[in-house]
């Protein structure tokens, strides 16, 4: 069943067409991964499902529901939750603070001066989780400032957790990493689509990270979308080859 389905989306900013009449539909439980050059389209197609703002033409549904005039707000209550290329967490606060208080808002405890012994062992159990799935429990206590990138990368998941995604954005999850920063990060997000069941979009540059995790992969070139399909089928295509991954593509996909 197809969670999300974009039919004929384009955006237009002034005189340049972002996107040009783009078309896909990604199942329920699916790794997808979007990619292409820059200035492909990649971001501003997540800005698009993500709410920030309208296509210009064409419709976009998830779970069978137009969402095209839905806000950013309403979107993440429905279970559409994004990350950014940009970091975003409490840089002051400990990984523990982070995760209490993504999960203080997603329980709607923000304006609570108080909370029942109930509610706070419910959070405690939420947090404790959500340091499971993270396995960043060796550094709970550290300030978030204080991280690496990518440990600051796996904290932000965690807060995009918290909101118990349908279908979550990931822009670009492993740039600026280091190898073993990647491979954690690419573990995280293989357990988390395969254990939990997670759908998940990911826009990303390293092709041994798309063509060793993705179920499927959208190629963007210049607004419109050039091919989609499995990782063989891409890595075969030569219209692809032509535009964006070179003659290496075969070595990654072998």
């Amino acid at each position: 069943m197809s969670l999300l389905v974009l039919d004929q989306v384009t955006r237009r900013f002034g005189a340049l067409q972002a996107l040009k009449g783009i078309s896909l539909s990604v199942d329920a439980g699916e790794l997808r991964a979007i990619i292409g050059p820059n200035g492909a389209g990649k971001t501003t197609l997540f800005n698009l499902i993500s709410g920030y703002f309208p296509p210009s033409t064409g419709s976009i549904s998830f779970e069978g529901r137009p969402i095209v005039a839905v806000s950013p707000n309403a979107l993440v209550r429905r279970g559409i939750i994004r990350t950014f290329q940009i970091t975003k967490v409490f840089l002051s606060l400990t990984v523990y603070e982070n995760l209490r208080v993504a999960v203080e808002c997603a329980m709607g405890l923000q304006l609570r001066p108080f909370i029942s012994r109930a509610t706070h062992a419910q959070i405690e159990s939420k947090v404790d989780e959500l340091i499971h799935v993270t396995r960043i429990g060796a550094k709970v206590n550290r300030i978030a400032g204080e991280l690496s990138h990518g440990d600051q990368r796996v904290v932000e998941i965690g807060i995009a957790l918290s909101r118990a995604p349908k279908l979550l954005l990931l822009d670009e999850p492993t740039a600026g990493m280091g190898d073993e920063e990647t491979r954690h990060m690419t573990d995280l997000i293989r357990r988390l689509n395969r254990d939990s069941g997670i759908t998940m979009l990911f826009v990303e540059h390293d092709m041994a990270i798309v063509f060793g995790i993705a179920d499927r992969i959208t190629v963007l070139d210049n607004g419109a979308m050039l091919a989609e399909g499995t990782a063989a089928e891409i890595a075969a295509n030569p219209l692809v080859q032509a535009a964006y991954l070179g003659t290496a593509v075969e070595e990654r996909a072998a």
